[in-house]
């Protein structure tokens, strides 16, 4: 009976060393364009992620992504990031314009933008894209403006951040 014992230890200590930590990871890059006087903000999100957190705040399931895909899957995305992201430049908040997404393999790449941004001073943002769905997701956004570069890591527990 103990070898029995010993022998599952094992195999469970085996099988658990090998199975798969999801990874919640978001890639931002925001992008200052002097010649359109706006932002361009580029977003890289796991496309199964993205439908976990529809499903969850507007309580159906939502097929992003897939030929499934409807037109309020795509009305509830572009709500859902509007009301996630929100940038303020200069100490001024600016509306953010959802343009496009496109699937990238399992990533979704969303496509927005911020008018009216002559000259970047400072940047605040604000990023709770998927937070509220998985304590662990990290949003990683890249600023380039004024010349150089910039990122920060929001999280759960830090969604908000400031460059100068």
């Amino acid at each position: 009976m103990k070898k029995n014992n010993v022998l599952f230890l094992l195999v469970w200590v085996l099988c658990s060393s090998f199975t798969l930590h999801k990874f919640y990871m978001a890639i931002y890059q925001v992008n200052h364009n002097v010649a359109k006087k706006r932002l361009e903000i580029t977003a890289r999100i796991f496309v199964d992620d993205l439908n976990s957190a529809l499903d969850k705040k507007y309580k159906t399931k939502h097929f992003l992504g897939t030929d499934k895909q409807s037109s309020t899957d795509t009305e509830d995305l572009k709500k859902y990031l509007l009301d996630q992201l929100k940038i303020t430049v200069n100490h001024q908040g600016k509306p953010i314009t959802f343009k496009s997404s496109e699937l990238d393999g399992n990533v979704l790449v969303c496509y927005l933008n911020c008018a009216d941004v002559a000259k970047v001073t400072q940047i605040e943002v604000s990023n709770t894209i998927l937070t509220e769905v998985f304590d662990e997701q990290e949003n990683m956004m890249h600023f380039q403006f004024n010349g150089g570069k910039q990122t920060l890591v929001l999280d759960a527990e830090k969604t908000k951040g400031m460059l100068k």
